[in-house]
């Protein structure tokens, strides 16, 4: 019997037989006994999503100080090892979604758009975060949407529609090892997703020991290694927007390996900064430099601990690129070869809080002015002036088009692509990342890590 057949009968053997989820990922084979691990005691898998090779060098451009020679490096360029393909098992052509490509991440398996950890048939793949529970180490997902969103949720349930949003969360307390929830840190937003007419799953939660944590002061100063953090009802404001109470995604990272580390057997974290995807969707340069900016600074958190603690592997990816973005578009003429990042620089929020001001203030253009220096021409000033408020998604994009134009950013879509993304990787087991991969490749080699 096959390593890859043998977990997917164990899984769903499990599930008819009514038993607590207690096997692993479809890559995995037999478990090795706890304490016999030769890989990295700590894995942090980091995960842009939508971050594609051009996000990274227009936030790279961002942060560059014209004063100093060369241009300033994100935490994670020096530790570029390879690139990843982005494809599902979806007949070709179709490109992936997001749950197909955590899937591929978590169980080494590929699967269908739409589907989380189970394959065309809806049976049930073991995640590596289910295989490290396994192996008596502690797990944890954070991220800036609602912490049952495609990505986290691949790793630790399995459901056909991605949309299940409360099964997801029904899952992440139902399904347990040794009489425990199989997640130890859920750190996002989502709380809709918890406290429902249904189920009231924060209670259960809590009267399984975990502390419920709802801002950032609660975040920063919990004990305990069981934490369930909801920051907002669905996703978090994205960074540029946040108020003070609203963790950013440093801090739950942070918070998360503080945690984990109690774990004398180690521990497995996924960190997704979400919203690159979210705002590239909605073509919104600013955006995408506000949540670059959010997860460039949770990988160098991470870098950090894992310098410190010398036995820490940390793989920062993307799970597909998303918008097709172009640095330069064709606004700029058929002569003219330049992108103008000092346009982004002068806005302090994204559009998506210039709506919201603009709809609470009845007035686009004095909110537009209130989140930036930059001055509108007359022919931008009736055009927003035109726009019915009533409709946010209709003014944001009227918000973001402005800002497209003036520097010069151009977008082939509103969904995603089908272009490599880039790996990077730090620590004990890095260098067997080095190459061009599969997206499958990833979840395999964090599965041979953990035996």
């Amino acid at each position: 019997m096959s390593a890859v057949r043998k977990p997917i009968i164990c899984c769903a053997l499990a599930l008819i037989s009514g038993l607590h989820w207690a096997c692993s990922g479809a890559y995995a084979g037999e478990y090795p006994p706890p304490g016999s691990r030769t890989g990295p005691q700590n894995i942090i898998l980091l995960i842009g999503d939508g971050m594609g090779p051009a996000h990274i060098k227009a936030y790279r451009e961002y942060i560059d100080d014209p004063a100093t020679p060369g241009a300033e490096k994100l935490a994670f360029d020096p530790y570029l090892v390879g690139s990843l393909d982005t494809d599902s098992s979806d007949p070709p052509g179709n490109i992936t979604d997001s749950a197909s490509s955590a899937t591929a991440y978590a169980t080494g398996v590929r699967t269908i758009d739409g589907a989380l950890s189970v394959d065309a048939q809806n049976r049930p793949l073991g995640t590596v975060l289910e295989h490290a529970k396994a192996l008596g180490m502690a797990t944890g997902l954070v991220a800036t949407s609602d912490i049952v969103h495609a990505t986290p949720a691949a790793f630790a349930s399995h459901q056909l529609d991605r949309e299940q949003k409360n099964d997801i969360a029904n899952q992440y307390f139902d399904n347990q090892h040794n009489g425990m929830p199989m997640v130890d840190i859920l750190l996002g937003g989502g709380h809709k997703y918890f406290v429902r007419d249904d189920r009231d799953l924060v209670s259960e939660f809590v009267g399984k020991g975990y502390s419920l944590l709802r801002n950032r002061p609660q975040l920063i100063n919990a004990q305990g290694d069981k934490l369930l953090g909801l920051f907002a009802r669905e996703g978090l404001d994205k960074m540029w927007d946040r108020n003070p109470t609203t963790p950013s995604l440093a801090d739950m990272a942070r918070v998360a390996v503080r945690a984990l580390s109690n774990n004398a057997r180690g521990f497995f974290l996924m960190v997704e900064g979400s919203q690159i995807d979210w705002a590239a969707h909605d073509n919104d340069i600013v955006g995408v430099i506000s949540e670059m900016q959010d997860f460039d600074l949770a990988v160098a958190a991470m870098l950090e601990f894992a310098h410190d603690e010398g036995n820490t592997l940390v793989i920062a990816t993307a799970d597909h690129e998303t918008g097709g973005l172009s640095i330069g578009s064709k606004d700029s003429g058929e002569d003219l070869y330049f992108w103008d990042v000092d346009v982004i620089k002068t806005f302090s929020h994204t559009p998506a809080k210039i709506t919201d001001e603009a709809q609470a203030s009845g007035n686009l253009i004095d909110a537009f002015h209130d989140a930036t220096t930059l001055n509108l021409t007359e022919k931008e000033r009736k055009n927003l002036g035109r726009v019915d408020l009533a409709n946010w998604d209709k003014t944001r994009r009227a918000v973001s088009q402005v800002i497209n134009r003036r520097s010069y950013t151009g977008w082939t879509t509103y969904g995603h692509t089908a272009v490599d993304v880039n790996l990077y990787a730090y620590g004990p087991g890095s260098e067997s990342l080095r190459g061009h991969w599969e997206n499958t490749r990833l979840g395999q080699r964090i599965f041979q890590l953990l035996k």
